[in-house]
């Protein structure tokens, strides 16, 4: 199974001396989380790399990206980024001091992008994986963006296609210690991304009736440019 590996986002200095300077400049409390995030364990189906987080939405930030991956075909059924930002002082907007912040694609078939209320499935499948978890958190907040492409001329050949889009960030609730459980807010992201895929939930993962919701049936990921 897939284990998440990754660096801080702070370290931007290549020698020794620099990233140890660096890494005693990082909050202990966001150093577990991301200690946690780089040691979960992951379905199999899901490959993990560590990625450029974005530079000023916090203080600190440390960011992977994600593929739910066929293996016969190895090609991506769904694909998604997750965040995590920490602002020692407070958020006013998060009503915390962590907040994650991530991006899930997927590719459709035409029956299913054709369901008026396949945004608010998308978004119940969310909140869904995290409440299946017991995972506690606020201040919940994102989009669902339905895309068709349809080809001419030279690309006629091309079925049309459909891609939804899952952008959504919400604040995880802290220990008493000021440390959220980021592992378990990834496994429960990859359940999303997994559902998103069309992929049955694992037997450690949550039921589809814990969220109220089928999965998606199985199919190809978005097009790569």
């Amino acid at each position: 199974m897939a284990a998440a590996q990754g660096h801080f986002s702070d370290h931007s200095n290549s020698t020794d001396d620099a990233d140890s300077a660096e890494e005693n400049a990082v909050p202990r409390a966001f150093r577990q989380a991301v200690d946690a995030l780089r040691a979960a364990r992951l379905r199999p189906e899901i490959e993990v790399d560590p990625t450029r987080p974005p530079q000023r939405l916090a203080p600190h930030a440390y960011a992977l990206e994600a593929a739910v991956v066929d293996g016969d075909e190895d090609d991506d059924l769904a694909d998604g980024r997750l965040v995590l930002l920490h602002d020692p002082a407070g958020h006013e907007a998060w009503q915390g001091t962590f907040r994650l912040v991530t991006l899930v694609r997927a590719e459709l078939e035409p029956e299913m992008a054709a369901d008026p209320l396949l945004p608010e499935v998308c978004w119940s499948w969310l909140t869904g994986a995290l409440e299946a978890r017991g995972l506690s958190y606020g201040e919940a907040s994102g989009t669902v963006t339905r895309a068709g492409s349809h080809y001419f001329g030279g690309l006629s050949d091309r079925r049309p296609t459909t891609q939804i889009e899952i952008r959504a960030s919400w604040t995880p609730r802290e220990s008493p210690g000021g440390v959220p459980d980021a592992a378990a807010h990834l496994a429960a992201w990859c359940d999303l991304l997994c559902q998103v895929a069309g992929l049955p939930p694992s037997p450690a993962g949550p039921a589809d009736s814990a969220t109220g919701v089928v999965s998606l049936p199985q199919r190809r990921g978005p097009h790569r440019p």
